[in-house]
């Protein structure tokens, strides 16, 4: 038989994927059968390493490897012919081989081929006794060897295998964690996500430098990932740029932690360089998670990892149920979309800080589940602007209020309303087209609508963000830049909005009355905000002490619970004509000190009749 090159050999070997991964129920099946064919306590599935016999299945045996020195398996692999030893201790070669010296006496094994001529290992049974060997017996064992060679082969070619690392992928994970949740062992085992490019970060590879170059980056990190993995832990390819590494029994959170920041600091960050990634990290019992849940809980902690001074994450089961629920809720919200008593607006007053009138107020949608009860914005909104459903939301929201501008100008009452839209919302491509026959079809004046848009979605698409701002100002409607501050917008392009009003942010209101510091950065937004032509709104505003400090700015206008918490429009319409607000909403402030609400309420109260 031709002889074949080991290295080449070895290549093909590794090229598997197959050393030091889990046990396999389709492979141990085999490994059974044999056991039981010959009536012998011993059968492996033994692959031929560079020094060492590796185990892919095994059956009487309590190590996965024995040195390849004197292994019969070594012999089969370079022979690729079938050998039978009928007994050890009269073998002038294996007698003092360390099977021989820990009590065989029998062996027999079938070649492992791949299709190319390369012998990986053997299937062998082996006994304590010696004994003889029938054809039918080698039959057999040949047949069972070349079952093997069809699971390696399914493994290999049938979508286990990542093309571009070279890894087992998420097929092969899902597959080696269900085989280890049905293995008798179930001790606590750890992994761990590395995240190694953010989507955005691959999408903007994509378009500037072609997939080739993400391609690049993974099998860079790859080569890397290989250097640093200890014998015995197994890595996946279960992302375009993510790999879940299996940690070694005995392994915990925090051992994995610390191995991490070692790594850190002995490794150069750089582009696409796995020191960079985000690392979620898991424990958990095989047999008490299911494969699938197990990736989700990866990606949920690598994902709070992102969000973490040292990217990295311990799944927290509390922290995941909260995403759950929000997750159950986005797809409950459907159905809110279409119930005629979930959802409802109302409304918090925006007051004139000079002449304390009331000149509008902004629309906050509200969900009374069925189950649940009343759901706080902050944990289905969010989510729902960033889901298909981000249309119908706003849909929704706009409707309503100019429904209640029509009615409320039917009374009489003309006040402007906001309302808020999202990133998805100046993307599509019939938003101002629709928006504007909606308020043409009611009869609302455009300038008595607002839309207020943070700077991170003006970011998301500049340009385009731009056009569509343009037209709705075009139209008459106000524009209002939400959460001022917050983003990560330019002056350059602020400059260019064609807004009409600057609402500062409550984190940045909330403590200009203790803190120096904040005082002058809300002093210099407002200046700032009114130099480029917009009217500035504070927001967050709780005592009459940062309502009389941000009069004393400038700033002309504010919103937050000292004025009123978010009104039902039947009750905004009682807050609105209660005779302490002086019949139009009125509420003057008197004193630059804190003043208790009570007190202040008396003192409009006076202004307003004298």
């Amino acid at each position: 038989m031709v002889k074949i090159d080991e290295a080449l050999r070895l290549d093909a070997l590794h090229q598997l994927k197959l050393l030091d991964t889990i046990s396999s129920d389709s492979f141990d099946r085999i490994t059974r059968m044999a056991s039981q064919i010959f009536n012998l306590p011993v059968a492996a599935i033994s692959l031929t390493d560079s020094d060492r016999q590796w185990f892919k299945s095994r059956v009487g045996i309590d190590h996965s490897s024995i040195p390849r020195e004197k292994a019969p398996c070594g012999e089969v692999a370079d022979s690729r012919q079938f050998l039978v030893i009928r007994d050890f201790s009269t073998d002038t070669y294996y007698a003092d081989s360390p099977l021989g010296q820990n009590g065989t006496r029998f062996y027999a094994g079938a070649p492992l081929i791949t299709r190319d001529g390369f012998g990986l290992g053997s299937l062998c049974v082996l006994g304590r006794e010696p004994r003889d060997i029938t054809k039918a017996e080698v039959a057999a064992l040949k047949d069972l060897a070349a079952m093997v060679m069809a699971q390696i082969e399914l493994h290999h070619a049938f979508g286990r295998v990542d093309p571009v690392s070279g890894l087992p992928n998420r097929n092969q994970f899902l597959e080696d964690m269900a085989d280890l949740a049905n293995a008798p062992e179930s001790a606590e085992r750890v992994a761990f996500l590395l995240d190694l490019l953010s989507l955005e970060q691959i999408s903007d590879y994509v378009r500037v430098m072609g997939p080739g170059r993400v391609d690049e980056l993974v099998r860079k990190a790859v080569l890397e990932i290989r250097r640093s993995v200890a014998p015995g832990e197994a890595v996946y390819h279960v992302g375009t740029a993510q790999f879940v590494l299996l940690a070694q029994p005995g392994a915990t959170p925090e051992s994995f932690v610390k191995v991490v920041h070692e790594y850190r600091r002995s490794s150069p960050a750089g582009d696409g360089s796995p020191a960079d990634g985000a690392i979620g990290i898991v424990s958990f019992k095989p047999h008490e998670r299911t494969p699938r849940d197990l990736l989700r809980a990866l990606h949920s902690a690598a994902q709070d990892a992102r969000n973490s001074p040292d990217l990295i994450s311990v799944y927290s089961h509390a922290a995941d149920r909260i995403y759950q629920r929000r997750y159950h809720l986005l797809e409950d919200f459907a159905t809110a979309l279409e119930s005629p008593d979930q959802l409802r607006l109302v409304y918090q007053p925006r007051i004139d800080l000079m002449s304390g009138k009331c000149l509008g107020a902004e629309a906050l949608l509200r969900w009374e589940h069925p189950v649940l009860g009343n759901i706080p914005p902050d944990d289905f909104i969010p989510m729902t602007e960033r889901s298909s459903r981000a249309s119908a939301l706003t849909a929704y929201v706009l409707g309503a209020a100019i429904r209640q501008m029509r009615d409320w100008q039917e009374a009489g009452l003309l006040l402007t309303i906001s309302v808020n839209i999202s990133a998805s919302n100046l993307a599509e491509t019939d938003f101002v087209d629709t928006l504007a026959a909606a308020v043409r079809h009611h009869e609302i004046p455009f300038e008595r609508l607002e839309l207020e848009v943070t700077e991170s979605a003006i970011m998301h698409n500049p340009a385009y963000a731009l056009a569509q701002l343009q037209k709705l100002s075009d139209l008459g409607v106000r524009v209002a830049i939400d959460d001022f501050g917050t983003g990560h917008s330019s002056l350059a392009y602020l400059r260019k909005l064609p807004a009409d009003v600057v609402k500062i942010d409550k984190s940045f209101v909330t403590h200009i009355g203790k803190s120096a510091q904040d005082q002058a950065l809300v002093r210099s937004m407002v200046k700032l905000s009114q130099e480029l032509g917009y009217r500035v709104v504070a927001e967050g505003v709780e005592s009459a002490q940062i309502a009389m400090l941000l009069r004393e700015m400038g700033c002309e206008e504010a919103q937050g619970y000292y004025f009123a918490r978010p009104l039902e429009a039947v009750q905004f319409l009682g807050w609105l004509h209660a005779p302490e607000t002086g019949g139009g909403g009125q509420r003057r402030l008197r004193s630059p000190r804190c003043l208790s609400w009570c007190t202040w309420r008396r003192a409009t109260l006076a202004t307003c009749r004298s």
